[in-house]
């Protein structure tokens, strides 16, 4: 039985695999407001052609339209990895109040593992921050796309 958290993050896996379906990085997101998931996104890079489309930005894009607030006070991100310095950046400036991921991102994660934005006390908002929900499910994800990059590129 899953918990909560787990339930969650569940729903971030779907996007990440939608992602992976799409050949994006298999990132996820949701947004929880009230117990409601309130935003769900996945890394649209590719698509857009655009940088900054990380799952966690356009989940903070859809989240504040619903809300009709830039402010999500009161909300939770669960993501598939360890956000970046920019998502990490928007979810300060956001307010968000957790952040919970799965995958720990040794190379580009800013909740811990190479920066700490999110708990900066140069900055004006902290987010309390959980890690390793369903880490093996997240980073499995993740290594198999990236498997598939490696064997398509020795074709």
């Amino acid at each position: 039985m899953l918990n909560q958290h787990e339930l969650y993050m569940s729903e971030a896996l779907k996007q990440a695999c939608d992602a992976f379906e799409k050949d994006e990085v298999p990132v996820g997101a949701v947004i929880v407001h009230k117990g409601r998931i309130i935003a769900r996104a996945h890394n649209q890079i590719e698509t857009l052609k655009d940088p900054t489309a990380h799952a966690e930005m356009i989940a903070v894009t859809q989240a504040a339209a619903y809300l009709g607030s830039e402010r999500l006070t009161d909300c939770s991100i669960y993501a598939t990895i360890e956000p970046c310095s920019m998502c990490a950046g928007a979810l300060v400036l956001a307010r968000v109040k957790n952040i919970f991921y799965g995958a720990k991102d040794p190379k580009t994660g800013a909740c811990g593992s190479v920066f700490n934005i999110a708990g900066s006390k140069k900055l004006n908002h902290r987010i309390k921050v959980t890690g390793g929900i369903l880490a093996q499910e997240c980073g499995s994800v993740l290594t198999e796309f990236f498997r598939e990059k490696r064997r398509e590129g020795r074709k």
